[in-house]
Parts: structure tokens; sequence; C-alpha cells
């Protein structure tokens, strides 16, 4: 196994930017991250104020993978996640959902202890690692700062993208270019008030090119479902490209009219916000797998 260590990090998402890492198709990397600060919050008394703000929402990376190949994709399959033991979390005036209900911001420091983030108050959140900021470089002239999602990946901030998850990102240049970031120990649906747990630490992941796959959207693929990611300017935005390119995709491989596919997932596939804090939006439409099994679907 190949490790990265974080000595080379981007804070945006560009074909610009050189790569910190050369590997064949199918190599197992870990990586060394940091938080969406740049570790700079490590007390209570260290507030957003005190950020460098250009330092925010770091990536590991970019690694170059051989056999990836513009118009192809690459798949990601999330290894394991192993975190620190410290997370930082905050909220704030004008941000996130509930930023009209304060002036100026809080922090809130943690430990993580025997599989939890202890927060206090009797209250103790079971560890579910995820990586927040994940994805490869956009299309040529474009710089995508990390804290954006998009059609390459970023911060989509998907709380599913943890350990035996399976990521397949559209490739738009030879080598992918893959970065990541920005894990959390936990965070619910939503992100809502503009962080999760952030926490550094090492995630690893198997780095595959797919050549002959053409996307247009980051798909996910968990034990039990598969389905898409889509950022937009709106949650409705979102969900409706996501539903329809699931739809599209499905379509293309299984021998199933529209009308009847699209009855068939409204009865059981799930529309989930992944994060509403970020400058897009970010939604997954899943589908349990034992459904698309017996269509005989196959990617």
């Amino acid at each position: 196994m190949i490790e990265l260590d974080d000595s080379k990090v981007t804070c945006v998402f560009s074909q610009e930017v050189p790569p910190a890492l050369f590997v064949d198709s199918g190599t197992t990397v870990r990586i060394r991250t940091r938080d969406c600060f740049s570790n700079q919050l490590q007390k209570p008394e260290n507030t957003m104020d005190s950020l460098d703000w250009d330092a925010t929402n770091p990536a590991t990376g970019p690694i170059y993978v051989r056999g990836a190949v513009a118009g192809g994709a690459l798949k990601v399959k999330i290894e394991s996640i192993d975190l620190d033991g410290q997370i930082a979390c905050c909220t704030g005036e004008a941000e996130g959902v509930c930023g009209d209900l304060f002036k100026g911001w809080s922090t809130g420091i943690r430990k993580i202890q025997d599989g939890k983030v202890i927060w206090g108050r009797g209250v103790e959140l079971p560890l579910a690692p995820m990586i927040g900021v994940i994805g490869v470089a956009p299309a040529a002239g474009l710089s995508i700062n990390c804290g954006t999602p998009g059609t390459h990946g970023g911060n989509m901030d998907c709380t599913q993208i943890g350990p035996g998850a399976t990521v397949y990102f559209p490739v738009e240049m030879d080598g992918a270019m893959f970065s990541c970031g920005d894990m959390h120990a936990v965070m619910g649906d939503g992100e809502i008030g503009v962080s999760g747990a952030e926490v550094a630490g090492w995630p690893t992941v198997t780095l595959t090119a797919m050549p002959g796959l053409k996307l247009n959207h980051p798909l996910l693929e968990t034990d039990t479902e598969f389905g898409v990611i889509v950022s937009a300017t709106s949650l409705d935005a979102a969900a409706d490209e996501a539903v329809h390119e699931l739809v599209r995709i499905i379509t293309a491989r299984v021998d199933i009219p529209a009308d009847e596919l699209v009855m068939l997932l409204s009865l059981c596939a799930d529309v989930r916000v992944c994060q509403m804090v970020d400058p897009l939006k970010t939604v997954r439409f899943m589908a349990p797998k034992y459904v698309l099994d017996a269509l005989g679907f196959v990617l």
C-alpha cells in the first residue's frame, strides 16, 4: 500500500494543480487529510473570525491515476477511515440554515472515545466516518474551490461516502487527478449548522480507472443501494436532476419501459439531502440494490 501525507494539499479542484502522486489503476492509497479548517480550531476560543480562510477545505492530492482517460470514469472504493481523537464543529452568524439566529461565532471541541463523539449533557454520538470533499479535476479552464460541489465531486458532504462505499466520478482529463479531505466523524444529512464533526485522519481508498464508463454526475454504491449524487443551485433542482439521471442510467441498461421504472422507483427509492449549506446544494437519489439486481441492472 502507498501512503500520501498532507504536505501536498490543494484548496481547488483544477487541471492546473500538479500531481502529488502517480499511481497505477487498482492501487490502494492511504491518505493523510487535514480537517476542513486545516486543523486551525483546536480549542473553543479559536473562532471562525481568526481563520485563514484561504486554507479551509483542503484536499490532499491530487493523485494521477494511470489509465484514467478524459470521457471515462474513476472508481473510488473507500476501504477504511482512521480518525484522529478530537473533532471541531462550529456555527455562527449568517452561516448554515440557522445563521439568522446568531451574532458572532461558536466553536465546539469534543473528544472521540470508545467509538463515540463525547458531546456532553449525557449525549454520546456513535461514529459514522465519512469523507466530505472528494473528487477529480473538473473540465479544462475551471478552478473550483474545494468548498463547492459539482459534477466533479468536491464538497458533496454525503454521509454515505464512508467505509465500504464506492463512488464513481466522470473524468475530464487523463489521470483524473483525485483528491480528498474534509472528513467527518459524524454528520447529519443536510449539515444544517455549516459543519459536521470535522476531523483529521487517514482515509484508505482504491483508485480504479474505468475508461469505458460515461457519466454525467458522480454515482454512489453501498452494500445495499445504488444512486446518483447531484449538486445544483437549489435542492429542488438537484433532486429533479438526480431522479432523471438515475432513470436515464437504468433504462439505458435494462429492458424496462420508463413509465414502469418510474412507478417502481416511486415505491422503493429515496431522495435524500446531502448538504444544504454550500454555494450549491447536494442531493442523492438512491435505489435498493435488491430491486436493481432483480431487474438485471449492471453498471
